[in-house]
This record gives structure tokens, sequence and C-alpha cells, in this order.
């Protein structure tokens, strides 16, 4: 099965590999920049409890494919750390990392650069001025839970190290002690409502 590595949240590489029929994406990897050590970009793991596969939504998919047919992915030479940092005063692995988003030189796209293209794409779409790319995943989660997904659903689809953090992060979003209460009227209402009509009441 094909695979799309994603990059670290706001960054803007991945590795490629993108699978539309499968509409998953796996999480192994992340793009980072250390200029002093690593002399610009390179791959480390992912932070803790973001390992992992992530359902793409299907308007996603599609426009990943045709992203992937019109501009192929670019093999770009890069420090690779992902089973662990070299010893001290040898060079890190390198290896050829095909990216789905690179700039117009082939390149990873750093994070000065991404922010310009950020501006000119929110301008576009007529995003509020202060929202950011990051900004997105907080729309991503409140939206799950507006749409009453399950807790433990959207901390796996926000890759959250554990429940409790996914919790903190959200509590004004969930739901209400009141709209709680009047879930359960509502339900007794209908089980009420059912009951009669059974009976022919």
């Amino acid at each position: 099965m094909g695979y799309l590595a994603t990059a670290q949240e706001g960054a803007s590489g991945s590795e490629a590999g993108v699978p539309p029929l499968f509409q998953i994406a796996e999480v192994r990897q992340q793009l980072q920049f250390h200029s002093p050590v690593y002399v610009g970009f390179y791959l480390k793991p992912p932070k803790a409890g973001s390992v992992g596969d992530v359902d793409l939504d299907d308007q996603v998919a599609i426009v990943i494919a045709e992203h992937i047919r019109k501009h192929p992915p670019v093999n770009v030479q890069l420090p690779d750390i992902t089973e662990g940092a070299p010893d001290q005063g040898r060079p890190p692995t390198r290896r050829a990392v095909p990216l789905l988003f690179t700039s117009e030189q082939g390149l990873p796209i750093h994070d000065k650069a991404w922010a310009k293209l950020w501006t000119q794409w929110r301008k576009a779409a007529e995003g509020p001025a202060a929202g950011t790319f990051h900004s997105l995943r907080h729309f991503f989660a409140t939206t799950l839970i507006d749409q009453a997904v399950e807790p433990t659903e959207v901390q796996k689809a926000l890759r959250h190290a554990s429940l409790k953090l996914t919790l903190e992060t959200y509590v004004h979003w969930w739901p209400k002690q009141d709209r709680r209460r009047s879930v359960i009227s509502t339900m007794l209402k209908r089980f009420a409502e059912t009951n009669r009509k059974a009976v022919g009441g």
C-alpha cells in the first residue's frame, strides 16, 4: 500500500506516495529545520503520540491525487535521524526523500516563505486576518466536536498523546451540562411518545 508521511504541523514538506484509493496518511516522520547541526532541513520522528494513521477526507484525497498528477514528487537529499541521532562527530544518514510540496527550486519550503504563501491563500479565501495555518487544525477539531464525534476519535484525529490533552485543550467546546440534560429529556419524550403509539394511546 502506498503512503503519505506528513511533515510537522505547519511545516511545508510531505513525503510522497499518496494512496487516493485507500485515503489514509501514515504519519511516520516529520520535516524539521535546524541550520547549525543539519545545515537546513532534516527528518526526525514525530512528537510523542503523533505516529499513526490519519483518515483523509474524500475531497482531500482527490485534491492530493490531482496535485501529484500535475506536480510529481521531487526527490530531495535530506539527513534522516528517524531511527536515532548519529554518534557525536559522525554525520547523519542521508537519503532521497520524495516531497509533495517544494519551492520553485525543488527544495523544502522554509517557514518564512510558507508564511507569505499562507497570507496570500488566506486573503484569497477571505479568511479572518488573525487566522494562522495552525488555526485550520483548531477549526478541524472544533468541527468534529460540534458534530458530536466521540472524544477518543477526536484525540485520534488530532494525534494527541492522551485523551486528557484533547479534553483540556477543547474543554470549552464540549457540550455543556444543560445541553446534555436536554438531550436526555428529548430522548425520554420520544420514548414516551413511542410507547403511547404502541398501546394505541
